[in-house]
């Protein structure tokens, strides 16, 4: 069951604060953490400990920003580093924690969202890359966010963590748009949204820099966070033409993992 707070929908009561993982906000590329404040708020609302974290995404590459900046101010925000954590992110964002979670720079996840990310890349930096004034606006991380097989976001993998991607539809930016084939947000493609190993994906008719703050998506996050799937209509498919998504309350999946964990360390100690 839902509840309504300021407008935004969470999960009711008997799941209890204490059993939600902290989420953190991590904003996309040329962008700051007051970008997330709309979505900070809500989570707010909703009852989650938030971590906005800002972090300088066009001075470094994605390898060092996950490991020199962001890591580190996760550690400094959740002080158990085996508690669970949730992440929310946009565009770079959602690349950084496939990067976290590829290096296991954090030990532990919850559930991720996904607003607009690159996962396969953007036909946008494939076109513009080499430009000077893309290079000076960008940075490193810009420049690692293309299409071919050689680029960050196509060696990571599929997730292995509980994934939930949003994907926009609409642009304002016709000139981006006229690079990028198919649905696009003017960023990036519905398409290359999409990730191996998601548990849900749903599109939005919102265009790429204002995913995080549309009242929309921030319901449709919340809702992932507590349940594990998107509120689809009668029109929307569920993720990878997959029958559609179970919801699983956080708590539930939270108290399965401690039950797993507690396995694993007993075997772990019988074969010692």
């Amino acid at each position: 069951m839902l509840v309504s707070l300021g407008g935004f929908a969470a999960p009711a009561s008997s799941e209890g604060l204490s059993s939600r993982p902290p989420v953190v906000l991590l904003h996309g590329l040329a962008r700051s953490a007051s970008s997330m404040h709309n979505m900070e708020l809500a989570l707010q609302l909703a009852g989650y400990r938030v971590c906005n974290i800002a972090y300088p995404s066009t001075k470094h590459s994605i390898p060092d920003l996950a490991s020199q900046y962001v890591a580190p101010s996760i550690a400094r925000c959740v002080a158990d580093s085996d508690e669970p954590v949730n992440f929310v992110t946009h565009s770079l964002g959602g690349i950084i924690v496939r990067q976290l979670a590829k290096t296991g720079l954090v030990r532990s996840f919850g559930r991720v969202v996904m607003l607009g990310p690159p996962n396969h890349g953007s036909e946008v930096v494939d076109a513009l890359g080499d430009w000077y004034i893309f290079r000076v606006i960008n940075g490193p991380a810009g420049g690692e966010l293309g299409t071919s097989k050689n680029s960050v976001p196509r060696r990571l993998g599929p997730a292995n963590f509980e994934a939930g991607v949003i994907a926009g539809s609409s642009s304002i930016n016709w000139i981006n748009s006229l690079i990028i084939p198919g649905m696009n947000d003017g960023k990036v493609s519905t398409e290359s949204a999409r990730l191996e190993g998601m548990r849900d994906f749903i599109v939005v008719p919102v265009s790429h820099p204002f995913l995080m703050t549309n009242g929309d998506v921030i319901k449709q996050t919340i809702r992932f966070l507590a349940y594990g799937c998107f509120a689809h209509d009668e029109k929307s498919a569920p993720a990878n033409g997959a029958a559609p998504c179970v919801p699983v309350p956080a708590a539930s999946m939270l108290r399965q993992r401690q039950h797993l964990n507690a396995g694993v360390e007993t075997q772990e100690q019988t074969l010692k």
